[in-house]
């Protein structure tokens, strides 16, 4: 079982920047590949970043240039650097780990950017 520990999430305004953490507990990052989704009210949850073992990563379309995926091995920590944020940005954002036939979510936390 691994557990996955969001935080850094909050309200901003359009044009700010936040960085999300997320920490795994009983599990390397390090091995598995992790993914930030993020879900709008009445949406449904869409991939943001992924970041592979072997670190190559992805982005959707609407935040390549702005937003950043990354680890820290030492800390354990998968981040996302999210910087020029806007409205559309607003969402509760979950971090993923899956590692062969296992995989687990945070609980979420909420990004907010107002206008």
């Amino acid at each position: 079982q691994v557990r996955l520990v969001e935080s850094g999430g909050g309200l901003v305004q359009a044009g700010g920047s936040l960085r999300l953490s997320c920490a795994g507990v009983g599990g390397a990052v390090t091995i598995a590949t992790m993914t930030w989704y993020r879900q709008a009210p009445g949406k449904q949850r869409d991939l943001v970043a992924q970041l592979t073992p072997d670190s190559n990563t992805n982005y959707v379309d609407s935040v390549k240039g702005r937003f950043t995926i990354s680890r820290d091995k030492a800390e354990n920590t998968v981040y996302l650097q999210m910087n020029n944020l806007k409205p559309e940005d607003t969402a509760v954002y979950y971090c993923n780990y899956v590692f062969g036939q296992y995989k687990f979510w945070g609980q979420g936390i909420q990004v907010t950017v107002s206008s």
